[in-house]
Formats: structure tokens, C-alpha cells, sequence
């Protein structure tokens, strides 16, 4: 345990979670609100998970790396990734609001309906939502190091087409002043307990120059209302940055004049370990660099036949431009074919045709650079919570 970790449980034992003025009360999930029934009862999450598409990891659920395969640029919501703290809520939509309020508003605190929200302009965008411990497995695997926290390999990512209103109109809609300094979005899911602490919903700040920036509240997921659980009835979707911040089941948006405070950047999502400072790095924001073959390891393949080897990378820098791939453990390295044009915020897929030679085993190997000159490396820096894994990931098969 960190030693921020042990002074902010030893707070949190202490004192009450923040919430709301009592003249503000959070929005509340309607336990009757739906009849859906989670699909899996022990993780609580409401759609299928059919083991060929999915991992189950707790209260979450991993996308398998060849689910992919036969997928478009955008992963289809069903395929899509689920993190839980907890479990889905269900929400009745026609009771719901969103509640700005803050000292960083110029007045009082103002609902937003879903209907207000749909009055707003809309926007839609292609964007990538990724855990920030994805791939965090590969410290322990790949580097032989100790990490906490879900075993994530590389299927905690979905692009999806995003549609809502700009969090920056709702927050000038709110009348947001020119001394706001930080936003608070917070859930409606269940309150998050850990070693027998009560942290409460989910909330996480950010910046308000990344909130007027390119935020949006979104409603739509691929052409259709957001599912239970990826958010309904609305969520943040913030490009680029790590998964944590694009809050699930708005309830309530704080909007401070001085910088805000959760276990969601204090105690967590910051990096702990070698070169750090004990309070830790300073919060997490923007993903780092990563790239996944369209398959899971251990696959086999026929020797002397011809292959065609998918995948995918991305980056929250900048967009890829470059994609190469080894198929002999790291020996050799070719261009791999960018079926994608360069996007920010979002992954591009790549191809490379292979022969595999005669029987046996080898590692394939894809590195990608984006358009800031950064390039996956062989081997990521320790941090104790296994954030931001961005090492080339070695992929054993089998030829035969």
C-alpha cells in the first residue's frame, strides 16, 4: 500500500464522503427503473458475454483480441468493453437530470433533462474509450514484475461513434464563470467500497480547458441510445485520455473555483513506484501508445500457407502513421499496410501478409509510431499500479 493510499483511506475512515449542498441533492438511480437482468448475476453487467467474445475480469468484461477481427473501424456495442466499479445501474430516463452546480457557476445550480440535452446542438465523434490499466497484465508476463489491479491484456479499448451535446455548451448553458477551474462529473452506479471504505459514486475532475475543449455528453452509442452498460442514460466521452475520466450514468457536475479533489486522482489513476514521488505522479490524463494483433495468443497457424495478420494501434498523443510488424520474435521488421486515415483520439487498423515457414512456435511482434515521433518501446517503466503499459507486446503462436 502507498503511502498516499494509507493516508487517504485513514481520511476517508475518518470523515464523510463529499457530496453535494443538501440544496442539491445527487441524482438517484431508480432500482425499478428497468427490467433488465444482468446477464452474468456476479458481475453485474446487463448484456450477454459470450465467452468467444469476451473475458470476464470481476465486474468487468474484456473484449477477446480476435472478436475484433471481424469488425469495422467501429467496435459494435455488443462487443464493446465493460469497466464496473460496481455493478450497472438502471435508470429511468424520464426521471433522470444532470445537475450543474458549483462555486465556479455564476448562479445557482441548473437540471438538465435529457430532452434539454437533445436541444443542444449535437456533435458526433469517432473515439477510442480505454482503461487506463489496459494491457497491464504484460508487467507481470512480459517484464516479470508485480502490479495490482485487473489483468487486463489489450481488450480494454472500443471505438465507437459518439453522439451528444458539447460539455462545453452545458456548462456555458449552466453559466460557467470565468474563475471555474475544474469540473466534477460524478456517476449513479453503486458507491465504490474497498478494505472496508466507502469511497463513494465515481467521480474524477477535470481541467475545465480539457472541459470546454472537446468533452461531450454523450447520449448515442453507434447510432442508438447509450446501452445500460456503457452509460445510459448519459455520459462523458473524453478523447484521448484514460478511460476513468469519461464518467458513466452522469448524475451531477460540480464546477469548482479551485482545483477538485477525488480517490479517483489522488489514490488512484496517478503512477506509484521507482523515480516517483511518494504522493505519486501527478494525475493521469492522455493514453499512451499501443498496438494488438487481431488474435489471441496461442493461435495456430498452417505452415506454408498464405496469412493475412490484422490489427490495430493508436495513441493519445497524436494519430498513427506507422505500423511495423515482426513475425520471427522481433528479428525482422516490415511496414504494415494502414487501412485508416490518421485520426486523432482514436485507433487506426493495419494489415501485413505472412507465409509462415515450417512447423513450430514464434512470437509476432507490431510496434507503431504516431505523428509526435513516439514510438512503442521494448520495455515500460514499473509502476506498482500497472497503468499505461505501452511496450511492443510478444504474441506467442504456433506453426503446425
Amino acid at each position: 500500500m502507498t503511502p498516499a493510499r494509507r493516508s487517504l483511506l485513514k481520511l476517508l475512515a475518518a470523515a464523510p464522503v463529499a457530496t453535494a449542498p443538501l440544496a442539491v441533492p445527487p441524482a438517484r438511480a431508480s432500482a425499478a427503473a428497468s427490467a433488465e437482468i444482468p446477464a452474468d448475476p456476479t458481475s453485474g453487467i446487463v448484456k450477454p458475454l459470450p465467452p468467444e467474445l469476451f473475458t470476464l475480469r470481476g465486474t468487468n468484461a474484456e473484449t477477446r483480441l480476435s472478436a475484433f477481427r471481424d469488425t469495422g473501424f467501429h467496435t459494435p456495442t455488443d462487443r464493446f468493453f465493460v469497466r464496473n466499479h460496481t455493478s450497472t445501474p438502471r435508470i429511468d430516463p424520464d426521471t433522470w437530470g444532470l445537475t450543474v452546480w458549483g462555486s465556479g457557476l455564476r448562479g445557482g445550480p441548473v437540471r438538465f433533462t435529457l430532452a434539454d440535452l437533445r436541444a443542444l446542438p449535437a456533435v458526433s465523434r469517432d473515439v477510442a474509450i480505454e482503461c487506463a490499466g489496459n494491457g497491464r497484465s504484460y508487467f507481470t508476463s512480459q517484464q516479470g514484475e508485480t502490479v495490482a489491479g485487473t489483468a487486463w491484456t489489450l481488450g480494454a479499448i472500443g471505438v465507437a461513434r459518439w453522439r451528444g451535446a458539447r460539455l462545453a455548451d452545458v456548462l456555458r448553458r449552466a453559466g460557467i464563470g470565468s474563475h471555474a477551474v475544474d469540473v466534477l462529473p460524478r456517476g449513479l452506479d453503486g458507491e465504490y467500497v474497498t478494505a472496508g471504505v466507502n469511497l463513494g459514486r465515481v467521480r474524477r475532475p477535470l481541467p475545465v480547458a480539457k472541459a470546454l475543449d472537446d468533452v461531450i455528453v454523450a447520449y448515442e452509442m453507434n447510432g442508438a441510445p447509450l446501452p445500460p452498460d456503457h452509460g445510459f442514460p448519459a455520459r462523458l466521452v473524453v478523447p484521448s485520455w484514460i478511460g476513468i475520466a469519461s464518467i458513466k450514468w452522469l448524475g451531477d457536475i460540480e464546477v469548482g473555483d479551485r482545483p477538485l479533489h477525488s480517490p479517483w486522482n489522488t489514490d488512484y489513476y496517478r503512477l506509484f513506484g521507482p523515480g516517483q514521488p511518494p504522493e505519486g505522479s501527478a494525475p493521469l490524463t492522455r493514453q499512451t501508445i499501443k498496438s494488438a494483433f487481431d488474435l489471441d495468443p496461442g493461435a495456430t497457424f498452417a505452415p506454408r500457407r498464405h496469412q493475412h495478420l490484422t490489427g490495430r494501434s493508436w495513441s493519445g498523443r497524436a494519430p498513427v502513421v506507422r505500423v511495423e510488424v515482426s513475425t520471427d520474435g522481433g528479428a525482422h521488421w516490415r511496414p504494415a499496410h494502414l487501412k485508416d486515415p490518421a485520426r486523432r483520439g482514436s485507433w487506426v487498423r493495419w494489415s501485413v501478409p505472412w507465409q509462415p515457414g515450417r512447423g513450430g512456435s514464434t512470437e509476432l511482434l507490431a510496434r507503431a509510431t504516431d505523428a509526435a515521433g513516439t514510438t512503442q518501446p521494448a520495455r515500460t517503466p514499473h509502476n506498482t499500479q500497472g497503468y499505461l503499459f505501452d511496450a511492443v507486446v510478444r504474441v506467442p503462436v504456433t506453426i503446425g
